[in-house]
């Protein structure tokens, strides 16, 4: 019996839309890191990226929980000498709300290539509106 890989050509990607307002960050995240990899389909794999597209709406108004508001802290490196900066998850969500949702997202991913090429696939926006209409994408409830 020989095994089945699944070709490139023959990967068919659909397109999802979630709702993040007033849903859990985390469950947000992990559902939309399930759906880029490919985990919900019978032809993963974990060497080839079978995963989907995914739209992320109303990113602004997701809801963190105990004091994770106030306490979270976001790190980049300017990449000189002290460049360390930090940032609080308030202060972030005042800056760019889509970041954090990018993010949380991002840090579920493979740390490889792989990751970087499903991380592409992942569209955040602020507001209610996205302009992937034309795809039409089916919407999903985060339970």
């Amino acid at each position: 019996m020989s095994t089945f890989v699944p070709t490139p050509s023959s990967i068919d990607r659909q397109w999802h839309v979630i709702d993040a307002g007033d849903q859990i960050l985390g469950r947000v995240a992990t559902m939309a890191a399930r759906l880029l990899q490919g985990k919900h389909k019978p032809q993963y794999a974990p060497f080839l990226d079978t995963g989907d597209f995914v739209i992320i709406t109303n990113a602004a108004s997701i809801k963190l929980t105990g004091a994770k508001e106030d306490q979270k802290l976001y790190r980049y490196h300017s990449g000189y000498p002290g460049g360390l900066r930090e940032e609080r998850a308030k202060v972030l969500r005042d800056r760019i709300p889509s970041r954090i949702m990018e993010q949380a997202v991002r840090g579920m991913l493979p740390k490889t290539k792989l990751g970087n090429q499903m991380y592409r696939k992942l569209k955040v926006y602020a507001g209610a509106s996205h302009p992937h209409a034309a795809q039409q994408p089916n919407p999903l409830e985060v339970s």
